[in-house]
């Protein structure tokens, strides 16, 4: 195991853990100083300073740091006698630090020519990155990412956050407006919606919507089309015009 491998892994997963680290010792102590563990909510991800008795209460004490979010880093002396219950009387120094996830949920329905580009740009960021449709052989195009291949892409929507980020990149209209009703049902007050295309698309389909009964409130937000105004036509730039507008909403 190269352990700070499995750090950067849980971070690009969007996975909170805490280092823990032996900082000093004194007395019989099952570990040396440099012995580290990676702890995570769901408890010891990786590592041992030194197991038993002590071992579980470094991992219960950072996952009370993971539940109340604590970024400080903590130091904490404990007597493996009086403190922690064991035999022996000696006692062991702690590092706990605090490594939170920064979720990013970003959902893209769609696999075509531009959300190719724009996954393949979003793979680089610290998100989390799915990419649903309809078509097989676009999706086993796509790299970085999770790519999800469904039949009914609109069936999906309800098994997202609905802090998620969402785009429609689908053949076209009449695929995007049904996955839009299910993320207005879903997801009314997520932090990003939109749909490629021109403003004309955007009038017509904002109009649909209304006749089907979506609220206003969700109209008004939706982005048609997504994109800073900015670059040429070309995918690439189409997706870094994206990217940039998802950046620029992410930190408002």
């Amino acid at each position: 195991m190269n352990f700070w491998q499995e750090c950067v892994s849980l971070t690009d997963k969007g996975i909170s853990f805490v280092v823990v680290t032996i900082t000093g010792v004194r007395g019989s102590s099952p570990q040396d100083p440099g012995a580290k563990m990676i702890v995570t909510t769901q408890g010891l991800h990786a590592g041992t300073v030194g197991g038993g008795k002590v071992e579980m209460a470094a991992i219960k004490k950072s996952q009370e740091l993971l539940v109340t979010q604590s970024t400080s880093p903590l130091t904490l002396t404990w007597n493996l006698q009086t403190d922690i219950g064991m035999s022996c009387g000696g006692e062991v120094s702690f590092l706990f630090e605090t490594h939170l996830a920064q979720s990013w949920p970003i959902v893209i329905f769609g696999a075509g020519h531009v959300a190719q580009a724009l996954t393949r740009l979003l793979s680089k960021l610290n998100c989390q990155v799915t990419c649903i449709d309809s078509r097989a052989d676009w999706i086993e195009k796509l790299e970085g990412i999770k790519a999800v291949h469904h039949p009914h892409p609109k069936e999906t929507v309800a098994s997202f956050d609905p802090k998620s980020f969402f785009l429609c990149m689908t053949m076209g209209h009449a695929h995007d407006v049904p996955i839009l009703v299910e993320i207005a049902k879903h997801a009314p007050e997520c932090p990003y919606v939109g749909v490629i295309g021109s403003e004309v698309k955007g009038i017509k389909i904002k109009k649909e919507l209304l006749e089907l009964g979506v609220s206003q409130n969700f109209i008004n937000k939706l982005r048609v089309p997504m994109g800073l105004p900015l670059g040429s036509n070309h995918p690439y730039e189409i997706a870094i015009s994206m990217a940039a507008e998802l950046l620029q909403v992410r930190d408002q």
